[in-house]
């Protein structure tokens, strides 16, 4: 890329405006340099003559000779035209043997490798990229174009990652050092010129030079008259007149040299080494780090004070000129800044001045600055609905907008996507040992139960990436020169997270106070299933107990619910009074989730543990305490499918529990860990009457009622049925 700007093609968005000083600034202007802006005329004009021949030759003789694009990794056009092609088809593995035969099957998909040290890491990041094919897309186009974009997803799928690459695909630019002179007309009123990138600093360093020069004739000349000065007070022998008068004449050119110094300009902005595009991550930036600052000066007069001009401090705006600004997070600037960004995107160009209004600074701002950026903004869903509406419009009026997905289909070619990743962060770190075969089929095996969904990857890739720097850690503790599998299954303990800890803590502490029941049967307790966090599975058991009302009959149900779990529970109040014999006006039904905690809780994941702990209280009908179960229910008794299903098998399993009811539509989602295949069984059930007859004992008594509610619902489990298969396929959210 190149470092000059091309005199005879000006930059479009520069300032097209110039102070008229001095002859240089007629000599630009005829030339076309549309982006400079020259600094004040100075007292002297040969004081210059330094500096306007530098000045002169950046416009006399134009611009360096371009460096090579591909010695030092830009692109240039045809780079671009190259990148676009690659699309999703981008070479996983360069260099490593594939086995197409065992691809379907093999978890690596087929690859032959020992050790992830087999995999040649691409030296792109748009190539690093895993799973986002359609936002990788976005981005080498919007690079081409110049597109804004805003991207919204979970976190860990990789939006900081596609800012840094789109940096580096970027058409190439004449980047650019900004330069801020003091103005002599208005000292608040700071000037600013833009000059090729490199040139920046020679100006400073010329400018520098003339002040050094010019101190030096000033302390020549200074001790000259001051030596005059006491040789006549010797001669008129009046040597204190002679010694104050020398003081004086020193202030003064003390005073007077500090104006020389100010001349000096303050480079803002600093492109000299950069030879990409630059980026700049502004996430949680506050507004003079965003937009740029002028520094307080506690002294305004007196000679002491610091001119404005180098106090002027430059924004990420600035900074990432002709290049890509990242804002992550974005709902949390504050609209006002949000406000100005949107200006800055609009007009290609900012003034700086003070942000805080109590500041010396709030009385100085500088000419336009250039910021004419490529904005990449990123969050969560809830970032749309605190981001500034003009400026979303902005966003997605000159750009793309892309939803980040959270998991991919399994493919080969993922899997062995997946196994470079594990090699990529191995690289990235410097420190770890290189994963063997085993271990990145255990990381891969992960990567499918994080998904959630059969036949699904997690994307998710800061929190999979976690597990591996844990795993190389723990190998590289004990010193071995490659990361096994072992060590992955050690990782997968010491990474759990804090709500899965509390689990566990949880669960232990129950079995202490011998609060869980797995034997046996119990009228009305029934072991439900929820999820703390997003991965922590743990056992909530309902109980229910019939009495005789004081009024009218009504369901009381404790334990801190949310609205979503009440509303779960009249659609289960619903259910009962359809199944049931019993007359429910003269009954109040009090449910309780027991030790459901200062959290409360929140979704409808617990509907058919509802409805079998009342059945149960009901119809005096004993519920097997080895069975435990999840699962959402409809007003017409058919269970539908919820999400953590996996954890809550599991956390079944430690808890003691035998059996696990689950709905059917889930059935594709289960991907327990290997240790505990054995500890339980999965039951799917479709409707209400398939529960109870798993979950209830007595068989007398319990054949009854199943027999009873499918002779009543028979009709309508057939077309329940339908709509729950419907939605197997379908991704539920967690409950």
């Amino acid at each position: 890329m190149s470092n000059d700007t091309n005199v005879d093609d000006p930059p479009e968005d520069a300032p097209d405006s110039a102070p008229k000083e001095d002859g240089i600034a007629e000599q630009d202007r005829s030339q076309g340099r549309q982006g400079d802006r020259l600094p004040p005329e100075e007292e002297d004009g040969d004081r210059r003559e330094d500096v306007d021949d530098l000045e002169d030759s950046i416009d006399e003789f134009g611009p360096d000779p371009e460096p090579d694009p591909h010695e030092d990794g830009s692109a240039d056009g045809d780079d671009i035209e190259t990148v676009e092609d690659l699309g999703s088809t981008v070479e996983v593995d360069p260099g490593v043997e594939v086995d197409e035969e065992i691809a379907e099957d093999d978890l690596l998909g087929g690859l032959k490798i020992d050790t992830t040290a087999d995999i040649e890491v691409p030296d792109r990041l748009v190539d690093q990229v895993i799973g986002q094919d359609e936002a990788r897309d976005i981005i080498i186009k919007a690079a081409k174009q110049r597109r804004h974009v805003m991207m919204i997803g979970s976190p860990g799928t990789g939006k900081s990652m596609l800012a840094k690459a789109m940096s580096q695909l970027l058409p190439q630019e004449d980047l650019q050092d900004v330069l801020v002179y003091h103005n002599p007309d208005d000292g608040n009123e700071p000037k600013v010129r833009t000059v090729p990138a490199g040139k920046g600093e020679q100006i400073i360093d010329a400018h520098k030079e003339e002040a050094r020069k010019r101190n030096q004739m000033r302390s020549i000349l200074m001790w000259i008259i001051i030596a005059i000065i006491i040789g006549y007070a010797i001669l008129a022998r009046n040597i204190l007149l002679g010694i104050l008068a020398a003081g004086i004449i020193w202030l003064i050119f003390r005073y007077t040299s500090r104006g020389t110094d100010a001349m000096v300009p303050n480079m803002i902005v600093d492109n000299g080494d950069q030879r990409t595009a630059p980026f700049e991550d502004a996430t949680g930036a506050h507004a003079g780090a965003l937009l740029g600052d002028v520094r307080h000066d506690p002294f305004q007069s007196g000679g002491m004070e610091t001119p404005s001009h180098d106090r002027v401090e430059p924004g990420s705006i600035h900074k990432s000129n002709k290049g890509v600004l990242f804002v992550d997070e974005i709902n949390t600037l504050d609209v006002r800044t949000q406000q100005k960004l949107m200006t800055a995107i609009q007009e290609g160009e900012f003034s700086i001045t003070g942000q805080s209004e109590r500041s010396s600074g709030a009385m100085v701002q500088t000419e336009p600055v250039p910021c004419d950026f490529v904005m990449i903004a990123a969050g969560n869903l809830d970032a749309m609905e605190n981001m500034h509406p003009a400026l979303r419009s902005r966003i997605k009026g000159y750009g793309y907008e892309v939803y980040m997905d959270d998991t991919i289909e399994d493919t080969p070619e993922m899997r062995r996507k997946y196994a470079r990743f594990i090699a990529q962060e191995v690289e990235r770190d410097g420190r770890l040992p290189h994963f063997t075969r085993d271990a990145v089929e255990e990381l891969i095996l992960e990567a499918k139960r994080r998904a959630g969904r059969k036949d699904h990857l997690t994307l998710l890739f800061r929190n999979l990436g976690g597990l591996v720097r844990v795993a190389g850690d723990i190998a590289r503790a004990e010193d071995r020169e490659h990361t096994t599998r072992d060590d992955v299954l050690q990782a997968k303990e010491r990474s759990r997270s804090i709500e899965q800890q509390l689990a566990d803590d949880y669960i232990e502490r129950r079995k202490d106070y011998e609060l869980q029941v797995t034997k046996d049967g119990v009228e009305g307790r029934v072991n439900g299933l929820a999820v703390m966090g997003e991965d922590s599975g743990i056992m909530l058991p309902v109980m229910a107990e019939i009495a005789p009302a004081q009024g009218g009959g009504q369901v009381i149900a404790t334990g801190k619910l949310k609205e979503m779990a009440e509303e779960s529970v009249q659609n289960v109040s619903a259910i009962i009074k359809k199944f049931s014999d019993v007359d429910l006006s003269e009954k109040d039904i009090h449910i309780q989730f027991v030790q459901a905690g200062q959290q409360g809780v929140d979704g409808d994941s617990a509907s058919i543990t509802v409805a079998t702990a009342v059945i149960s209280a009901l119809e005096d009908i004993p519920v097997d305490q080895s069975v435990a179960m999840t699962g959402s229910l409809s007003v017409r008794g058919d269970v539908l499918p919820v999400g953590g299903v996996t954890h809550k098998i599991e956390a079944a399993a430690k808890a003691g529990c035998s059996r696990v009811i689950i709905p059917k539509a889930n059935e594709q989602d289960v991907m327990i860990e290997e240790e505990y295949e054995e500890m339980v069984e999965i039951i799917p059930c479709s409707n209400i009457s398939e529960v109870l007859d798993v979950a209830l004992m007595g068989e007398p008594r319990k054949d009854s009622l199943v027999d009873r509610l499918k002779s009543i619902t028979e009709s309508a489990f057939d077309q329940g049925q339908g709509a729950v298969g419907s939605a197997s396929g379908s991704n539920p959210s967690p409950q």
